[in-house]
């Protein structure tokens, strides 16, 4: 699955970029996510403060899904443009945001 996969699933995209998607994770604690979370990996939070970036950049995800309708703020979208990590938002729960991605082989 690419990158660019997640707008043909109802997400809605904030920020450019694509890549490859090989994994999911789903959790808001961010030491959790920097200690578990793979590389080319999709995260799912409700967490829309820029360091949300800063682990995505150390751990190499690609994509980060705002969920619970939540919005992120300009900084936030500002350095995940400039670090090229994809910002997406949608009004699912974690949960059910990461069932569609589990339902299409992502693991």
């Amino acid at each position: 699955m690419r990158v660019s996969d997640l707008e043909n699933l109802g997400f809605t995209r904030i920020t450019d970029g694509d890549g490859d998607l090989k994994h999911g994770y789903t959790c808001d604690l961010l030491s959790e996510v920097m200690a578990k979370a793979e590389s080319d990996t999709v995260w799912f939070t409700v967490q829309s403060h820029v360091n949300v970036v800063a682990v995505a950049a150390i751990t190499g995800i690609r994509a980060i899904v705002l969920c619970n309708g939540h919005e992120f703020d300009e900084e936030t979208i500002k350095k995940a443009t400039d670090e090229k990590i994809s910002l997406f938002t949608t009004p699912l729960n974690a949960f059910e945001a990461g069932g569609k991605l589990y339902s299409k082989g992502l693991k």
